[in-house]
């Protein structure tokens, strides 16, 4: 007799179970391949266990694997190859936790997986049309689409990148190209102090000392102080130093602050000067009316970076750089391609950016703004706010110093505490935070060690919220043992 709660067990076969059928090495173009559907399909089934399991694992893993690296003599089986799948995916950061609340790393978009595997299946090339005939209309439309919600303008346009770092980099590229200052080494780039990391890389990349950048102290709301931006595009100005662009940021990465892009466009129209937006964490904002407010003037930008896969859900990577003056791309990149037949447009998707070869990253964000629609759109951005909101309101008896801006990352640390205590205590209260799988990141931000939760997760719920301000108050409440 079996007792409550207990599974029964299969009898035992009485044969060999039949054997799976082999897995080809290409798709067959005559047919449909059973052994490849057998293995597309259990690569899902186990994708989706692992989906299904991520609440009863850690956000982040207790121990990092490291599988087999080199080719075997003989190629594996579909067995052996998701054994080896498996010990990776063990491995793996665990966005889909509702504890996830470290980094910019949502949960996947399910529609924008299964346009990840088309895309890798069609293994469409976007450097030319005749290589990706209906995806590279579809990039402009889209690029275009999403230029004109977030107010550049009907002839706006774009192009998608790998990785916000790469959009910063080619908008800088193009500034320089409109600015005539291809050739010289002299040209500076204003920023917030604040600003992306990937702005330095750029200008290293475009060969320009790192002194060409010129970083504007930020107010007690994060964002760029205008009258020291005032005083900088002056005294370039009266040194004769040319000023190659002004990058503005739509969600700094440690608070989410909005820099004042109106008024930054302001002073850049009349000096002639270009002005980028690095959106990467806030434009997505701008796609509904209930939340432009919270990134207003982005329209007013000459070239502006979004990243949908930091809150959206796109797998990664889904980047755009888009542009005013879209054409301006194939002015600055294009080169020709001999080999390629004419472009149907203005020019081929290579010419349009640093890259030549390009996936088709385009069908997973498409994809997956169309399974969302404007509505839930709409409730991943408010919901995010709100999750943001209410930890904050959880943490105002606590003595931490919080800064956050309007969007939904939200950073603190001990109120009053010197640099080393603040070490410490972000240490160690983190440690007790993974233990109760909630993970949060450890930034180090204006001097001290900071706590910062993103909560863009949209598994993360009240519980959540409530178990994260549980450990903090334990952990302030021993504030005096992090005192030397």
């Amino acid at each position: 007799m079996v007792g409550l709660g207990c599974a029964v067990l299969a009898p035992a076969p009485q044969h060999e179970p039949a054997a799976a059928p082999p897995l080809p090495a290409f798709p067959n173009p005559g047919q449909l391949d059973p052994g490849l559907a057998a293995f597309l399909r259990s690569s899902a089934d186990q994708l989706c266990r692992w989906w299904s399991e991520s609440s009863q694992r850690s956000p982040l893993p207790l121990l990092s694997v490291l599988p087999q690296v080199a080719p075997a003599l003989e190629g594996l089986d579909a067995a052996s190859l998701l054994d080896d799948l498996q010990l990776v995916m063990d491995g793996a950061f665990n966005p889909v936790h509702p504890g996830a609340l470290a980094h910019l790393d949502p949960p996947p978009l399910t529609a924008s997986v299964a346009a990840d595997l088309i895309c890798a299946g069609l293994n469409n090339n976007l450097l030319a049309e005749e290589l990706s005939p209906s995806l590279s209309r579809l990039e402009r439309s889209l690029t275009s689409w999403m230029a004109a919600s977030l107010g550049l303008g009907d002839q706006a346009g774009g192009v998608a990148a790998s990785g916000g770092s790469l959009s910063n980099l080619m908008a800088l590229v193009v500034a320089r190209e409109a600015a005539g200052l291809r050739r010289d080494s002299s040209a500076l780039v204003f920023c917030s102090a604040d600003a992306h990391v990937s702005l330095g890389k750029a200008l290293a990349v475009m060969g320009l000392p790192a002194a060409a950048l010129r970083p504007i102290g930020v107010d007690a709301a994060g964002q760029v102080d205008v009258q020291q931006l005032v005083a900088a595009l002056d005294q370039a100005q009266t040194e004769g130093q040319p000023v190659l662009a002004v990058v503005a940021t739509a969600g700094t990465t440690v608070r989410g602050a909005v820099d004042p892009i109106a008024a930054m466009a302001a002073l850049c129209r009349p000096r002639g000067i270009w002005l980028h937006v690095d959106g990467a964490i806030g434009a997505v904002f701008g796609l509904c009316a209930s939340q432009q407010q919270r990134v207003p003037g982005l329209g007013l930008a000459d070239s502006l970076t979004v990243n949908p896969q930091k809150l959206l859900g796109i797998t990664k990577t889904s980047s755009l750089l888009l542009l005013r003056q879209p054409q301006l791309l194939a002015q600055c990149f294009g080169t020709g391609l001999p080999y390629m037949e004419p472009s149907w447009a203005e020019a081929h998707g290579g010419e349009c950016g640093l890259q030549g070869t390009r996936p088709a990253e385009v069908l997973k964000l498409w994809l997956g703004l169309r399974q969302l629609g404007m509505r839930g759109i709409e409730a991943l951005l408010g919901g995010a706010v709100q999750r943001r909101q209410r930890l904050e309101t959880l943490l105002e008896p606590l003595p931490l110093q919080c800064s956050s801006g309007p969007l939904h990352l939200l950073a603190f640390t001990p109120r009053h505490a010197d640099a080393a205590v603040a070490e410490a205590w972000s240490q160690q209260t983190r440690q007790r935070l993974l233990e109760q799988q909630l993970m949060l990141s450890r930034p180090l931000y204006q001097g001290r060690h900071h706590l910062k939760a993103v909560l863009g997760n949209p598994h993360t719920g009240e519980a959540e919220l409530q178990a994260v301000a549980a450990v903090l108050a334990d952990s302030c409440s021993s504030l005096a043992s992090f005192c030397p």
